[in-house]
């Protein structure tokens, strides 16, 4: 299956695509409207606009730095997760969504860092805990993210994860255990994205990486691979590794180069076939 990642709500529906996920809230805070004949995403954590508003609702580490993009490292400014009025109001667009369409992704979940968030807040909920360890009081956090916005989700839950499946990696980065997880989500998607995909080794052995971390668990993954501006070819390749290891593929933010590619990857597959007469 062949998904589309847009901003652009027309494109959901093309005809060479299986699935469209229609970005509803963005890093950069944009908000739009949920549809109803797509998988609304919501960035859950990731959000630009809110922190240029108030500082104070960023992810901070020991030092007391804000885990924004003017940070080394940061695309993008991050939420501390364990804010509620911030995860009520995720909540919120998860119902609106929900209400929509019964499938919602959430992308952007977890902390941001290794380190974060030592805010007040952060420090007084780990200290109330009944955990003694950190990393496993973050995974608690998010866990309980992930399940409220599931129980609200009567179709599929998609989740996003950051693309890295060496062992422990996500759970000591992001606060994300994919084993516990994994009893909350339908499917995993994991973004893949370079400017060229020339060389595609290293698609492959994360693929593979994903494939070995998530099989066991019965949970399966999607690949999302970036279609901006990509030769046909290389984006052709790209997808012909992607789709050996994952269920499905998505491709992001250029639906005509997504479309072509997909076309391209049909006609070559028909091309090999020869249809002769019965022998008579």
């Amino acid at each position: 299956m062949y998904g589309i990642v847009t901003r652009n709500a027309e494109e959901v529906d093309w005809s060479e695509f299986d699935a469209g996920f229609y970005e509803v809230k963005d890093v950069t805070g944009r908000a739009a409207e949920p549809l109803s004949n797509a998988v609304n995403m919501i960035s859950c954590f990731g959000d630009n606009a809110a922190v240029n508003s108030n500082p104070d609702l960023a992810a901070v580490d020991a030092e007391g730095n804000r885990a924004t993009r003017e940070q080394p490292y940061f695309d993008w400014s991050h939420i501390c997760p364990t804010n509620e009025e911030y995860r009520a109001g995720l909540l919120e667009i998860v119902e609106d969504c929900a209400a929509e369409n019964g499938d919602v992704r959430l992308d952007d979940v977890g902390f941001p860092r290794e380190g974060y968030c030592r805010c007040d807040r952060c420090e007084r909920r780990f200290a109330e805990s009944e955990y003694e360890d950190r990393q496993a009081w973050r995974a608690a956090e998010i866990t309980d993210f992930v399940a409220a916005a599931a129980e609200r989700i009567p179709g599929r839950t998609y989740l996003t994860l950051y693309p890295d499946p060496y062992p422990g990696h996500l759970y000591r980065r992001a606060g994300i255990d994919v084993e516990i997880l994994a009893d909350y989500v339908d499917e995993f998607v994991v973004p893949l994205y370079d400017m060229h995909y020339a060389t595609t080794y290293w698609l492959e052995t994360i693929a593979k990486g994903f494939e070995s971390l998530l099989d066991p668990l019965d949970t399966p993954f999607s690949i999302e691979l970036y279609a901006v501006d990509l030769d046909l070819d290389d984006l052709v390749h790209a997808t012909e590794v992607a789709e050996a290891y994952a269920e499905n593929v998505h491709f992001g933010y250029d639906a005509s180069n997504a479309a072509a590619a997909i076309r391209r990857k049909d006609a070559d597959s028909r091309s090999g076939v020869t249809h002769r007469p019965d022998d008579g």
